[in-house]
């Protein structure tokens, strides 16, 4: 409840520790999980103290228990083991600390840490942090290499080492973390979340050598997955050795199965590059010569065609072609024009024999009367009516007889 407190009218500290400590009494026991990272079993004493710390966040509590509680599973618990204690918050007034009296400790076997990982997997592959659409890959040549590692480790070495052995100008940037207990998890995310804001670094790889499950706990640790996923830059997980996959194998962008495999993922070999360089150029040189060459040839085959070796060939046959045919209009207009010239003669004879002339040449005469009808009747014409005779040679007048 709410306490009702003014500058007027404070609560002693006393009275805030007492306060406090009455609410921690309510609490009742609860089960916590988390790893110990201090013990301490001083001969003869009837209670152990521990230092129970959150391996995902840097929060720590100090847990007591008596001696028959902790030697119960003292031969499988030690320091950096992780365990399950039933305790009951306590808070201590004269000092205001909390600490928890631990009535059962259990230590969290192999089997308990798998099943776990297997529902957080599921749980993070349900939210589509493992989706390959989001993975991105790394650039061909990356000009700095992130690496997060353990100091003076094997896998710093192995990255390193091959990287400049296949790519000898290759630069790293190198935070150097702790790779196990207590104070890796934080760690390694704060390395990953510097790297991932440099503008100049295209490629992340976290890297540690082989272990035991508990001792790569860290690299499936939700915090962990969660800051890979959330990285701009392409991330590569090199963890252990290929049968371990940490949590970190199915975030990250490229999974390497050891840090030797990652560096030969990320950077080229420049000699296997030279080669490939010297293949794809003598590739392009062939297909050059093959295209002259077949080019070439049909050059040659186009040149081989009568049309182009002798190109007036076809002039010379259409000019024989259009000469017949211009003698053959000749002729044929020659004979049109003599059968017209013949039919116009005998036309023109027959028109020659018909003619009024040529029936006056014969003996005949037409006569007219002084209107110039023609008399064809003896009955047009009276008696001493005068008439012109029209004959061959011209004309005369006679005169009708009674």
């Amino acid at each position: 409840m709410a306490v009702n407190t003014s500058p007027e009218s404070p609560l002693p500290v006393g009275e805030v520790s007492r306060l406090i400590g009455g609410w921690i009494d309510r609490l009742g026991a609860v089960w916590v999980e988390g790893q110990i990272t201090q013990l301490s079993r001083r001969p003869g004493a009837g209670v152990v103290f521990l230092t129970l710390r959150d391996p995902s966040h840097d929060i720590s509590v100090s847990v007591t228990c008596y001696r028959q509680v902790f030697d119960a599973v003292a031969d499988v618990v030690g320091e950096g083991a992780r365990v399950v204690v039933l305790a009951k918050p306590e808070w201590y007034a004269p000092r205001g600390q909390l600490s928890l009296r631990a009535a059962e400790i259990r230590p969290v076997g192999v089997g308990e840490l798998l099943a776990r990982l297997e529902q957080l997997k599921k749980s993070l592959a349900a939210e589509g942090l493992f989706a390959p659409e989001r993975k991105t890959a790394p650039p061909f040549l990356p000009q700095l290499i992130g690496l997060v590692c353990g100091r003076a480790s094997a896998a710093e070495r192995d990255v390193l080492e091959n990287a400049r052995h296949r790519w000898p100008a290759v630069r790293f940037e190198v935070r150097n973390v702790p790779v196990q207990g207590v104070h890796a998890v934080p760690q390694v995310v704060q390395a990953v979340k510097e790297l991932d804001a440099m503008d100049e670094v295209d490629v992340i790889i976290v890297a540690r050598g082989g272990g035991s499950v508990e001792d790569l706990l860290p690299f499936s640790d939700e915090q962990l997955v969660r800051a890979v996923a959330g990285c701009r830059t392409p991330v590569v997980s090199a963890i252990g050795h290929e049968p371990d996959t940490p949590l970190l194998d199915y975030v990250a962008d490229v999974r390497a199965s050891t840090p030797t495999d990652a560096a030969k993922k990320v950077v080229p070999d420049v000699g296997e590059e030279l080669e490939r360089v010297r293949m794809l150029r003598d590739r392009a040189r062939r297909c050059a010569a093959a295209f002259v060459e077949r080019e070439e040839r049909g050059l040659a085959h186009a040149l081989a065609r009568p049309a182009i070796q002798d190109p007036h060939r076809m002039l010379d046959e259409r000019a024989d072609h259009v000469l017949s045919l211009l003698e053959r209009g000749r002729r044929t207009l020659g004979h049109l024009l003599d059968r017209a010239d013949s039919e116009l003669t005998h036309t023109h004879a027959r028109v020659v024999a018909l003619s009024p002339a040529a029936t006056l040449r014969r003996g005949y005469a037409v006569l007219q009367r002084a209107d110039g009808h023609v008399v064809r009747d003896p009955a047009e014409v009276t008696a001493g009516e005068a008439l012109r005779a029209r004959v061959a040679d011209g004309e005369l007048t006679v005169k009708v007889d009674g």
